[in-house]
């Protein structure tokens, strides 16, 4: 089973640039890489397809320097005429097993440029330090994540929710259908494996085993991400806690009621981040862009995805019979899930999004996502039910320099004129939880169909 991935897109515009690069995709394990290069290699004339984890496809790097010797190698073993260059795509898959053909990549940009290379690998980020000469400037990248829920919607074959779920501003008519099918999503997650299987059997009873499965991959590839024994304990530790405190702020010293210390969680934490397994979202105390993010200030945790989020605390069943979502878990869920549709499209960069804390010793004061438009950051809340307190969202307002601001909630698509305690104006963007995904395009409908409200 295929899925159309909106990063494809990108992948056609870099197979038609003429300042094409040797191409980098980047993500976490199980995430499709293989499958998504697999599926575009069908849009050249001849592709050669190489997995590093096999010994004899590994052999042609550890076996020679020179690059041109590699291809002609590879074109004379699949039949393929040299003179074709620019029709062949050369996919080489799981590179981080082979540092020697990380570091090959730029003198294939240098000596090669009309040969299309693709990579891909997992843990790439700790096969890098073993690269002597990294090919900085040679190479471009591109990263890709589990499925978002446009992506889901198009896996599942509702073709008209697909339709309904692109319009701006959304029709009310779609209101119920799209919080059903992000219902069905916000349990299940994205991990491609696990909605090829729900496919195929339209039951949810199958997945458990695939999320452990999935997730006792991750656990295993501890080994890859330590160095000494004492790492490699930190890490299983922080892997089998780290769930049931995704619905607060963390602390490196102690972390899951353990004495490790905060440098030991500290630096393995990082090495999860790396390994785009757990991520930590920084605040931000700033109201004006560019958001910076405080690294001195507590952080948040960001698992992959949802669903094994949802597996690892035990929860699926239970969320089965919640009409509203965002009350699974203490609220932790639907804020997550959102999190994570936004991270889903930075495929250029791996740039994590920021919350709002106020910048004063003791303050509780949290605004769930900022997102910068323009000159302007914009607060973003994501609240229980059609409701819910906005008292940090009010704190953000009265101190910014413009008057927009976004709810995520359960209720239906609508803005609204309001008022800050403290008397401020500002006008309120609400969005259903469905459209997490959707939040740059709406953003820019809000404000530049508003714009005579912008203070002066």
């Amino acid at each position: 089973m295929s899925f159309n991935r909106h990063i494809t897109r990108s992948l056609h515009v870099w197979k038609e640039s003429v300042f094409r690069k040797p191409l980098v995709l980047r993500g976490a394990r199980q995430v499709g890489k293989t499958t998504l290069i697999q599926q575009f290699a069908s849009k050249y004339k001849f592709s050669i397809l190489l997995n590093l984890e096999k010994k004899a496809d590994r052999f042609y790097f550890e076996e020679y320097d020179d690059v041109k010797t590699i291809v002609e190698m590879l074109f004379i073993a699949k039949n393929i005429a040299f003179k074709s260059l620019g029709e062949t795509l050369l996919f080489i898959d799981e590179i981080q097993e082979s540092p020697k053909a990380i570091g090959l990549l730029r003198y294939f940009y240098e000596e090669l440029p009309d040969l299309h290379i693709i990579s891909a690998g997992s843990l790439l980020e700790f096969a890098m330090k073993k690269v002597k000469s990294f090919p900085v400037g040679r190479v471009e990248f591109l990263y890709l994540y589990p499925l978002n829920f446009g992506e889901y919607l198009e896996a599942i074959e509702h073709k008209v929710a697909v339709e309904q779920f692109h319009k701006v501003p959304i029709n009310p008519a779609a209101h119920q259908t799209l919080m059903k099918l992000f219902n069905n999503y916000a349990i299940s997650g994205g991990m491609p494996e696990v909605i090829k299987v729900y496919m195929q059997n339209r039951s949810m009873a199958d997945l458990p085993r695939i999320y452990e499965s999935i997730w006792g991959t991750y656990k295993n590839d501890v080994e890859k991400y330590t160095t000494n024994d004492t790492e490699r304990k930190v890490i299983k530790h922080i892997i089998n806690t780290a769930p049931f405190y995704i619905d607060q702020r963390i602390k490196f010293q102690n972390f899951g009621n353990s004495n490790y210390r905060s440098r030991e969680v500290g630096e393995s934490m990082r090495n999860l981040d790396d390994a785009k397994i757990m991520r930590l979202i920084y605040p931000t105390t700033d109201i004006e862009i560019p958001a910076k993010p405080d690294l001195r200030k507590s952080p948040r945790m960001q698992f992959l995805d949802t669903g094994i989020l949802n597996h690892s605390l035990g929860i699926q069943g239970q969320m089965l019979g919640i009409e509203d979502l965002s009350r699974a878990f203490k609220g932790a869920i639907i804020p997550h899930l959102i999190t994570q549709e936004l991270i889903s499209l930075n495929i250029f960069n791996d740039k994590k999004p920021n919350f709002w804390v106020r910048d004063k010793k003791q303050a509780s004061s949290e605004v769930d996502l900022v997102f910068t438009y323009k000159d302007k950051l914009i607060p973003i809340e994501i609240k229980s039910g059609s409701s819910g307190s906005l008292k940090s969202l009010h704190q953000f307002i009265e101190q910014a320099s413009h008057p927009f601001a976004v709810r995520i909630y359960a209720g239906e698509f609508r803005i609204e004129k309001n008022i800050t305690p403290k008397g401020t104006p500002y006008l309120l963007m609400n969005l259903p939880y469905y459209l997490g995904l959707k939040i740059p395009e709406y953003i820019e409908y809000f404000i530049e169909n508003n714009s005579l409200h912008i203070k002066a």
